[in-house]
């Protein structure tokens, strides 16, 4: 837990990705598109991957890919992401962290 805490803190907008994951891709494309800038780690490139990816299970993620973080609090995946957007609800989620400048 402590290896992702330290990856968040003090970012308005942290993406955990694996390089190979469509949904992953599409989560970021749907992120970046209202202008946010994350922070993206893709963990099958990180030498802690492994303890970043089980810390990302022991929060509940299943699959731990793609896990957003809206500032400094776990939103939830793809499922999570797009339930937001449709309720209209992402946007504002942005700009409160600081993610969005508008």
């Amino acid at each position: 837990m402590d290896s992702v805490n330290k990856l968040v803190e003090q970012k308005p907008l942290v993406i955990f990705t694996k390089s190979s994951c469509c949904i992953s891709h599409s989560v970021m494309q749907l992120i970046s598109g209202y202008g946010a800038n994350a922070t993206i780690y893709e963990i099958d490139n990180m030498s802690n991957g492994q303890e970043v990816d089980k810390a990302l299970q022991r929060l509940g993620l299943r699959p731990s890919v793609p896990a957003i973080f809206i500032g400094q609090k776990l939103v939830g995946g793809a499922n999570e992401i797009i339930s937001l957007q449709i309720q209209g609800r992402l946007v504002p989620m942005l700009k409160e962290a600081g993610a969005l400048w508008v």
